[in-house]
This record gives structure tokens, C-alpha cells and sequence, in this order.
């Protein structure tokens, strides 16, 4: 079964996108900060990680979450798209910079996520 790992430091975020993406016949991880994140992803290694950008009450952000995620052997094989609400072009760059295989600005359509997910997983 592959694992997705929904990082967000809003329960509310992190349970739509459950709902979004509870569809599929996945297991569903959940972090609510960037720390929390590389703890979860390097024990359980998910196959698809959802990664917030703004999470005040983490010591890291969105974005170095992912570069250690994407330079750490046990998670580097993880797709990983940034679901934020910076969506100016520079941020979208430093994603993309970071590793990030993917960009979603909320509000985000469940449709496209779902489909996002079942290009990457299916």
C-alpha cells in the first residue's frame, strides 16, 4: 500500500486533504510541522509527501524541510509537493530549487490534488 504524508500545521488543511485523497487505497501519515515531517517520513518513508510552506511553531519551514527530505537517502525517493498559499513565481522558483516535484496554491481543487495523486502514485 503506498503512503502519503500530509504536512500542515492546520489540523483543518491536513484533514481535507484526507478527505481529498482518502479515495484511493492509501495509508495516510500526518505531520504538523517540519520537524514532526522529517521524523515521520524517515521512519515510515512515504511514497507521496503533501508540504506546507508556512508552519509558524516549526523550527524549519516548508522549504528546507524538503531540501533535507530530498538529500536524506531514506526520503529522497519521495515525491513531494508543496501545498501552500505563496504563490508569487520566486516561491514557486525556490520549490522547485528545494526539489520539490510539484506547486499547489491554496485553495487548491480536490479534483486536480486527486488527479495529481494518481499520476504520481498511480
Amino acid at each position: 500500500m503506498k503512503k502519503i504524508l500530509i504536512v500542515d500545521d492546520q489540523s483543518k488543511i491536513r484533514e481535507l486533504v484526507n478527505v481529498t485523497i482518502r479515495i484511493g487505497d492509501y495509508e495516510i501519515l500526518e505531520a504538523a510541522s517540519g520537524d514532526e515531517a522529517l521524523e515521520v517520513a524517515r521512519e515510515h518513508q512515504p511514497d507521496l509527501i503533501f508540504l506546507d510552506v508556512m508552519m509558524p511553531n516549526s523550527s524549519i519551514d516548508g522549504f528546507e524541510t524538503c531540501r533535507q527530505l530530498k538529500a536524506d537517502d531514506r526520503t529522497k525517493g519521495a515525491h513531494i509537493l508543496m501545498l501552500t498559499a505563496l504563490d508569487k513565481e520566486e516561491d514557486i522558483q525556490r520549490g522547485q530549487e528545494v526539489g520539490a516535484d510539484g506547486y499547489f496554491t491554496k485553495p487548491f481543487s480536490p479534483l486536480e490534488l486527486m488527479n495529481k495523486v494518481e499520476e504520481v502514485l498511480g
